[in-house]
């Protein structure tokens, strides 16, 4: 996959998620039943790891400045603004075809892990479902958001 099909895929899923839990939290607090909060919420915080993951690999395979590099972390916030992240990152042209470090060669620090990642598909992605379910397991020892 390319990083446009990669970052719309975890930006469509993280919204997705965030509808599945707004409807558990509707049904949550009309005192019809938890059950939605609890399975869409944990859904929901693995796929927010993935997004944010994702994001940090496109950012800096295709070189996005840090601003633009925080506010599409910071759109995964608010219900359903990764989707408009990904329209805007669209729209920009920051979100290319191909995948540059595949076949640059990396020019700074943060690029050497990154080209790695996507040179060594098969350990990428090992190596990003293993940092989701890292992630997920601190936050879930960290305990769930207040409220």
């Amino acid at each position: 996959m390319n990083p446009l099909k990669t970052f719309r895929l975890v930006a469509v899923a993280e919204a997705v998620t965030w509808a599945l839990l707004l409807t558990g939290m509707a049904f949550k607090y009309t005192d019809v039943t938890d059950v939605g909060v609890r399975v869409f919420g944990m859904v929901h915080g693995v796929v927010f790891i993935a997004y944010c993951l994702v994001t940090v690999l496109v950012s800096v395979d295709q070189r996005w400045s840090r601003s633009r590099s925080l506010l599409t972390l910071l759109a995964a916030v608010p219900p359903f603004f990764t989707v408009l992240a990904d329209r805007s990152a669209e729209r920009a042209d920051v979100l290319g075809s191909s995948w540059r470090l595949t076949h640059e060669a990396p020019a700074s620090v943060l690029d050497r892990p990154v080209a790695w990642l996507l040179r060594n598909p098969v350990r990428g992605a090992l190596a990003g479902l293993v940092a989701v379910a890292a992630l997920t397991g601190v936050a879930l020892l960290v305990g769930p958001p207040a409220g």
